[in-house]
């Protein structure tokens, strides 16, 4: 029996591909456009770099472990059987999201290219517009009140 088509989050398309066009924008207003004035970006900027993205990894990585480990399936275009509420969903809600917005932040800082920098809050919004308000509310109509408390006890982002 094939499931419900219904049963699943209006996500139409990988919110990945939101970071990489703002990653891309990035780079063709820095290239192109208007570059920024930069800083010494090799005095703090690349270890903190590495570090941004140490966190960004670390957080993806133990997303995707809790999917798997329960048997679901991480693309938001999917059934979602149970909601995660341990491991890192205990201090966010979009850890795979907030975990790509700090590996667009640690290239950014990396390449010493402000744009991509200043356009991770923007990949934010778009992931929250094209994506995320469209899990929460699928979320919200099949679990309810369970999944509302959740939502009340655990933020957004951070």
């Amino acid at each position: 029996m094939e499931p419900d088509s219904r049963d699943r989050a209006a996500v139409r398309f990988p919110p990945p591909l939101i970071y990489l066009a703002t990653v891309l924008l990035g780079v063709g207003l820095e290239s192109f456009v208007f570059p920024l004035r930069r800083v010494d970006f090799y005095v703090w900027a690349r270890p903190l770099a590495v570090l941004v993205l140490l966190v960004g990894v670390a957080m993806i990585a133990a997303a995707i472990g809790l999917f798997r480990r329960s048997g679901q399936n991480p693309e938001p275009w999917k059934p979602t059987p149970e909601i995660l509420t341990g491991g890192i969903y205990r201090l966010t809600r979009n850890p795979m999201y907030l975990g790509l917005a700090l590996l667009q932040l640690a290239l950014g800082l990396w390449k010493g290219n402000c744009w991509i920098v200043v356009l991770a809050p923007l990949s934010l919004a778009a992931v929250y517009w094209f994506a995320v308000r469209h899990e929460e509310a699928y979320l919200e109509g099949k679990f309810g009140h369970v999944y509302l408390d959740y939502k009340a006890s655990v933020r957004r982002w951070i």
